[in-house]
């Protein structure tokens, strides 16, 4: 029975890697004193030449003559080749085979490799290390995970082939290929049942696993029985990196990372190529504990991200021009005595390689965790050490800074990359693009987009299209259209959730609908929701949503019930929470249209579907109840949103407020006022500008004067509508002089509480306070002379027309 996927890798992995120490180091010395001289042999194969089969073979030219067959797809020749090789007069060996397997282990081919096994079995040919290591990696490089497990359990049981590490680490390596646990679970208990051990190479492929299975506590047990088991080595430090970058943990990465450099500063490495380019680790693989203290090199995160150092942008271009410059953990003559010669010999070494690697690995997590700060710091350190970031290394290092310094940052990024001839990828300038975009720079956004020859992602087009939409330009989003069908780009779900806010309404903001828009709205929806079907996609929450406003915003009632129907069939019944949030941009469109009945019809039908008013949709319906003119039936709404949790916010005081100025009700108005104040809420300038346009029409002056002086005293700061009202209610009445006086006041409160202002005016005040001569005084009056000039002017902007309609009357 195979151990439930739930305990995988945690009890295969970590259960197996914490076994005894002196068990599994006295089981690995056996190991490899047994295998040695077939572990370097199987290392230095090239083609079918095997340095430990010292002799050739007396039947190579028929196997060589199997392999062309093979290759030129002449399965049925080869298979009676491999019949006349079978029928041989003489004995046959096992190294009689081996160039078939080769081949098969190399291409893949796993059905021929079991037609060969087949015949040695039927001859009795005995089956060697050799033989049995390719047999399995045929099996397993083609897929057949489950026939190669059996295969391995039958040589143990009939020819006491039991398996060998290079056995269980291929194998290991494709249950990480085809993420299949259930099998790795299995080799993982034979090879304790074996006492098999494990090498660097095992490390690697648990890690696959940990990795692919996002299980970062058992990539952790693997690195602490790593570190048990070895000293350290830059390829295995390498997968670690790799590994934690992966599964978001960045504070291990970039421990490892330096645990890395000082390795490589050090100058222990033990890194070859192979004969195919791979890099490999030269060094015996014999288990040697590490008894070196970790961390003797790191910057110490622990919580305390916000202490590493800042890199400026100027020293982009600042490379140190000797190693003694590197601003490392170390003294400067240790750096220089310990190997560093490696970083100025040659860029193609294989140790700078692998750190660029781990760099760049390291960078792209920080992008992830938008860690700007970190990204400066190993992007600098890699200067430091004559590491030339590459292309690959930018994309991550603008990914991670332009998210917190912006995008001013990230196009100095570019231009040093300019300057050093490196290519930018399509993803650099996609990033710096939607930054761009964020910010609302269209133009440099869009030169940006013009650089991209093809991409096979709309994130950036889809940034574009909501800076369009924030700045209502409707037309630039039909130009960024047509360069995404150019470059053959698919739209996401997102980019029509864009297009439904961008043209599904015609009108310009705050105008209404009518006929000839409304037709035009209904042949933009149908051509978008046509394309969403051409390509597969169905209405998102946010795409029906942006769809229903539009509707409302044109005025279109029917159509907008109608989808509400389509929106309770896709989301509703599913999501209670997208229901809510579907009727309350219905009701919000009927109540701005005056549709007061039908929105208490689908309030009701609401309540009977289950699904829970929140706070915005008893705010609408008390907004309703202003259409209605009924302060009883809002004071009902009020009592049910308490009881459903849901408090009175200021937007709440604002329309009850409004209900009863309706009915010119101003003691009620301003006994709710004072409750809202006593009940701590932060009331703006619009709740006080309802009660003045409605004092303003209904002549009540004392109303007028009372919420004036109440502005000033919370230290709201009126608005031209403020001045507006206060104004024309003095006009009205009469008083022309005091209408003028209070205009200049409620002007002058308006400059004192702009930014800076009032402590700009204290300042400057305080500076002349105690002066005694003449000339402080005339200063401090010059000041008050230009503050009042400044009042007048906005007085005058804010309020022209209504001192036109003055000046006719006097």
């Amino acid at each position: 029975m195979h151990r439930p996927l739930a305990r995988a890798p945690l009890r295969s992995v970590a259960d197996y890697l914490c076994k005894s120490k002196h068990s599994l180091l006295l089981q690995e010395r056996r190991n490899v004193a047994e295998n040695l001289g077939f572990y370097r042999a199987l290392m230095t194969t090239k083609g079918v030449e095997f340095l430990a089969h010292g002799t050739e073979s007396t039947t190579r030219s028929l196997q060589m003559k199997i392999v062309d067959s093979l290759r030129l797809g002449e399965r049925s020749k080869a298979s009676n080749l491999l019949l006349d090789l079978g029928h041989a007069n003489h004995s046959l060996r096992p190294d009689d085979f081996v160039h078939i397997l080769n081949y098969c282990s190399r291409s893949p081919d796993p059905l021929f490799v079991m037609e060969t096994w087949r015949l040695m079995e039927e001859r009795e040919i005995g089956i060697d290390k050799l033989c049995y290591l390719l047999i399995i990696q045929a099996l397993c490089k083609g897929g057949y995970l489950e026939e190669a497990l059996n295969l391995i359990n039958f040589f143990g049981e009939k020819h006491g082939v039991y398996p060998i590490l290079s056995v269980c680490n291929t194998f290991l390596r494709a249950c990480a290929k085809m993420r299949s646990m259930i099998h790795a679970n299995q080799c993982l208990d034979l090879m304790e049942h074996r006492m098999v051990g494990k090498n660097e190479v095992t490390y690697s492929e648990l890690l696959k696993l940990a990795v692919w299975q996002q299980n970062l506590s058992a990539v952790h047990e693997i690195w602490e029985d790593y570190i048990k088991h070895y000293s350290f080595s830059i390829i295995p430090l390498r997968k670690f990196i790799w590994s934690f970058t992966r599964l978001g943990d960045l504070k291990s990465a970039y421990e490892t990372l330096q645990n890395m450099v000082a390795l490589a500063l050090r100058g222990s490495i033990f890194i070859n190529r192979t004969a195919e380019g791979k890099l490999y680790s030269s060094r015996l693989d014999i288990p040697i504990p590490s008894n070196e203290a970790l961390g003797s090199m790191k910057f110490h995160l622990e919580g305390n991200e916000q202490s590493i150092p800042s890199v400026d942008s100027k020293k982009f271009n600042c490379f140190p021009s000797n190693i003694e410059q590197c601003n490392l953990s170390m003294e400067n003559s240790e750096a220089e005595s310990s190997g560093i010669s490696w970083v100025s010999k040659s860029e193609t070494m294989p140790v700078t390689k692998i750190l660029r690697w781990s760099f760049n690995d390291v960078i792209h997590a920080c992008a992830h965790a938008r860690n700007c700060g970190l990204a400066e710091q190993l992007i600098l350190q890699m200067k430091n050490l004559g590491l030339q970031p590459s292309s690959h290394t930018y994309d991550g290092f603008v990914r991670a800074v332009v998210s917190e310094k912006g995008y001013n940052y990230g196009m100095e990024v570019l231009k040093v990359m300019q300057q050093r001839n490196l290519k930018p990828y399509v993803s650099t300038l996609a990033t710096l693009s939607m930054g761009c975009s964020k910010a609302l720079e269209l133009n440099l956004a869009e030169s940006l987009l013009d650089q991209i020859t093809e991409s096979p992602y709309p994130h950036s087009y889809n940034a574009c299209l909501a800076a369009c939409d924030r700045l209502d330009q409707p037309e630039r989003a039909v130009q960024i259209l047509a360069k995404m069908k150019h470059l053959k780009i698919l739209p996401d779900i997102r980019t029509y959730e864009l297009l439904f806010s961008l043209f599904g309404n015609v009108n310009a903001p705050y105008e209404e609908g009518n006929m000839l828009s409304q037709v035009d709205a209904g042949k933009r929806i149908t051509a978008i929701e046509m394309d969403m079907a051409r390509n597969g996609f169905q209405h998102s929450h946010l795409s029906m949503k942006n769809l229903l406003i539009a509707l409302g915003a044109e005025g279109m009632i029917r159509e907008l019930i109608q989808y509400l129907r389509v929106a309770e069939n896709l989301f509703c019944c599913n999501n209670t929470f997208l229901g809510t949030v579907m009727y309350n941009t219905v009701l919000h469109s009927l109540v701005e249209a005056k549709e007061s009945d039908m929105a208490v019809e689908i309030f009701k039908n609401m309540k009977s579907c289950g699904f829970a008013p929140d706070a915005a949709t008893y705010n609408i319906l008390i907004d309703c109840c202003s259409i209605l003119r009924c302060f009883k039936s809002a004071c009902s709404l009020v009592s049910m949103m308490v009881r459903d949790g849901f408090y009175p916010q200021t937007l709440t005081y604002t329309v009850l407020i409004k209900i009863l100025l309706e009915d010119e009700n101003f003691d009620e108005a301003l006994n709710l006022l004072d409750q809202a104040f006593s009940e701590g809420h932060d009331l703006d300038v619009l709740l006080f500008n309802t009660i003045l346009q409605k004092a303003c029409q209904r002549g009540r002056i004392d109303v007028i004067e009372f919420i004036v002086e109440r502005m000033h005293q919370e230290k709201i700061q009126p608005d031209p509508s403020t001045c507006h009202y206060v104004f024309s209610a003095y006009v009205d009445q009469g008083f022309h002089s005091t209408a003028v006086e209070a205009l200049q006041v409620l002007s002058m409160r308006m400059l004192s509480e702009e930014v800076g202002t009032h402590d700009e005016k204290t300042q400057i005040e305080d500076d002349f306070i105690l002066a005694e001569d003449s000339e402080a005084d005339h200063t401090l009056e010059s000041v008050d002379t230009q503050r009042q000039r400044t009042a007048t002017s906005l007085c005058w902007k804010t309020m022209g027309p209504t001192f036109l309609g003055l000046s006719t009357k006097m």
